[in-house]
């Protein structure tokens, strides 16, 4: 059994037949035993699978074979494990006892969206053969620390992140909008609570980098005059400069790891909803009917509930 890895990545470009993109995907991560969760939509592809490194690599082979994502970009990082085998891993696939899963996804989840991140703004973001139309300047993590040694405290760090990923990890203090879902940004920037930043460089980032490149051309497109993006988002960055760059704390992950460190001894900048204690954990409310809420909570509280569910401390 060879290692077990996770490919994160995405690609803009225009799909003519998402439906049937979204099949072929589907069918080819299950003939190699991935897991994780793909959407397709008429703007391209955003991904995070798991499993054996041969079958990730055949997995990313086969599909840059598709023209729109042959410059399919990825970031590798390594899986938690492999769970214990079962004679039926996937629904409706029976692969036999000696087909392991990996364990930071629970199955296999592709489906086709009006847009790869959810921000509402379907028909305005425009792709061609070259990605998105009208994004920020993409800049590598080198090329971040040097507009910043080169122009100091006048750029600005913008998290295009959910609120609760920043409260374990973000670039040194930067903006973060207090958002729940990415539906919020648009609202946020339209009300013009950051306006006093449109003549700034800003600086967005994300964990990979996909929602970053619709959020920066949005920004763009509502006056922001100098606007960049990190290539390859956190995750890029993190790999680059470890804990010595401009990057504090873990970065959260939506598998089953939770949270990612890129160095040892990484800074803990979260804190327990509940008592507070240092912890870089982040869990779901665990109230029962499917509550969303996500937040910070140390190894004591993660059977918590989010502060509308709570009942006792």
């Amino acid at each position: 059994m060879s290692e077990p890895k996770i490919l994160l990545y995405y690609a803009f470009a225009p799909i003519a037949d998402p439906e049937a993109v979204m099949l072929w995907q589907r069918e080819l991560c299950e003939s190699l035993g991935l897991r994780g969760r793909i959407i397709i939509s008429k703007h391209g592809i955003n991904g995070t699978v798991g499993g054996e490194i041969d079958a990730c690599k055949q997995y990313l082979k086969r599909s840059r074979e598709y023209t729109p994502f042959s410059g399919l970009g990825v970031k590798w990082s390594d899986a938690t494990g492999f769970a214990p085998a079962t004679p039926q891993l996937l629904k409706g696939v029976d692969r036999g006892p000696r087909w392991q899963q990996i364990s930071d996804f629970p199955k296999l989840s592709v489906k086709v969206r009006d847009e790869l991140v959810a921000f509402g703004i379907p028909d305005e973001t425009i792709v061609d053969e070259n990605g998105v139309v009208g994004g920020g300047q993409h800049l590598s993590p080198a090329q971040v620390n040097a507009l910043v040694e080169a122009r100091g405290e006048e750029v600005v760090f913008f998290d295009g992140r959910n609120a609760w990923e920043a409260e374990i990890g973000r670039f040194k203090d930067a903006i973060v909008p207090d958002v729940r879902t990415t539906h919020g940004f648009i609202e946020q920037i339209e009300s013009g609570v950051f306006d006093d930043i449109k003549d700034r460089p800003v600086i967005t980032y994300c964990t990979g980098g996909i929602r970053c490149e619709i959020l920066s051309a949005a920004m763009k497109n509502r006056g922001f005059g100098e606007v960049y993006q990190i290539d390859g988002g956190v995750v890029r960055y993190g790999e680059a400069f470890g804990n010595d760059g401009l990057w504090e704390g873990s970065l959260a992950v939506f598998d089953g790891r939770e949270a990612m460190d890129f160095a040892p001894g990484a800074e803990v900048l979260g804190r327990c909803a509940v008592c507070e204690a240092p912890s870089n954990r982040v869990i779901d409310c665990g109230e029962r009917g499917g509550c969303r809420a996500r937040f910070v909570a140390c190894e004591a509280h993660l059977d918590a509930r989010c502060d509308e569910h709570r009942v006792t401390a």
